[in-house]
């Protein structure tokens, strides 16, 4: 795990609220040059603590099944299904968690053929998944992904929009 500054802080917190921000627009709220942001946030994506991209809400583009599936696991299996679920095209989320699930994975399908199709041929004969259920989504009412980058113990939390000290 990359191990973040204050500097490393700001700049997440500011591509969270707009990823589309230039380095320019960042270096001039933050009073940070320009080249060292150009730096930092590539040495943040190298190491995959920061991904930028576009968020589509799947619902409106065409994907008519967007689902939760709790999955349960042999013992000692968990981690391996985790590996495998996070290799399936259709998954965006992959998690390892207590309760009881040893797993969760949200899945986006086009329709419910495909979403058959996935469970049944191909993520319920992932060796040590024993069974699942389903958790289809009827509405998406929050997309959000910014949920800022939380201050180590003993720290103050950044202020986006002014310097480091």
């Amino acid at each position: 795990m990359t191990e973040l500054d204050d500097i490393d802080r700001q700049l997440i917190a500011a591509l969270q609220l707009n990823g589309r921000k230039s380095f320019k627009e960042i270096a001039e709220e933050t009073g940070i040059p320009a080249s060292s942001v150009r730096y930092r946030v590539q040495r943040l994506e190298e190491s995959g603590t920061l991904q930028i991209v576009g968020i589509a809400n799947p619902l409106s583009i065409g994907f008519d099944r967007l689902a939760l599936i709790g999955v349960r696991c042999l013992p000692g299996k968990a981690r391996q299904v985790c590996q495998e679920l996070a290799g399936l095209t259709e998954s965006s989320y992959v998690v390892l968690t207590t309760g009881t699930y040893d797993v969760m994975v949200e899945v986006v399908c086009r329709d419910l053929e495909h979403y058959t199709e996935l469970l049944y041929d191909r993520l319920q004969l992932i060796d040590g998944v024993s069974a699942t259920e389903t958790f289809f989504v009827l509405e998406a009412h929050k997309l959000a992904y910014g949920w800022g980058v939380g201050t180590p113990p003993g720290t103050r939390p950044p202020h986006v929009g002014m310097a480091a000290e």
